[in-house]
């Protein structure tokens, strides 16, 4: 009788295990969805392949996800959402100039995505929207539209104080968008082709750089505007 209560006990740990695993079959599901993706296109990829790559049954997936789009619809809103809420967030609190505002959004965004595993993300919808365009509208409305319009206020803010020179402020957000959308689609397709792979610490550093003599007021425009 004395053997009841380990066994009582390893019973309970066990099932506080199986607690906590099934608590964490979503995001093991999303991250191996993301990894298919990615490596293999979104078209490409079954759910079973999906489950096969998070280690469960072929069943699971659908325990949490009716289908593949709304996979895909969670791994957008857990990778990508939460850096942009933070960045808009930001944006709400800011009460310095505005090149600091769009630099610290700006590096906010490269550390956040990036430089981690959902940089893939942009490459794949990039691919993927002829066939989907409904995830494609998804991903531009969810993401990519809220950060054009949080930049382009910013730059409107930075003309307006005499910080940033008069420009096109809707195609000077483009312009400013592209370089860090396009270095993320180029780590997942021609960049594997570079023998020299590129530098991210100082791409980024010359990215701002650019940024900097582009937008900003040159100081003698600012002091013959002043007098």
């Amino acid at each position: 009788m004395a053997h009841l209560l380990p066994v009582a006990d390893t019973a309970a740990d066990s099932s506080a295990r199986w607690v906590r695993r099934k608590q964490a079959r979503p995001g093991e599901i999303l991250e191996a969805a993301l990894a298919l993706f990615v490596e293999k296109g979104f078209a490409a990829t079954k759910m079973e392949d999906i489950a096969r790559q998070a280690g469960v049954t072929k069943g699971t997936p659908y325990l949490y996800f009716s289908n593949k789009e709304e996979i895909f619809k969670a791994v957008v809103r857990e990778a990508m959402l939460p850096n942009l809420e933070r960045a808009e967030q930001l944006s709400r609190n800011h009460e310095g100039g505005a090149f600091q505002l769009i630099e610290r959004v700006l590096t906010g965004w490269w550390e956040g995505i990036c430089l981690t595993q959902f940089c893939g993300i942009c490459k794949l919808v990039v691919a993927e929207s002829g066939n989907f365009p409904e995830l494609a509208q998804f991903f531009y409305q969810e993401v990519v539209g809220r950060g054009q319009k949080l930049i382009e206020n910013a730059i409107m803010q930075g003309v307006a104080s005499g910080e940033f020179r008069q420009m096109d402020v809707h195609n000077s957000m483009r312009v400013l968008f592209a370089p860090a959308l396009m270095s993320m689609i180029w780590e997942h397709s021609l960049g594997k082709c570079e023998q020299v792979p590129i530098d991210k610490e100082r791409f980024f550093v010359c990215y701002l750089d650019f940024l900097r003599h582009g937008l900003l007021q040159p100081p003698n425009n600012k002091n013959h505007e002043e007098h």
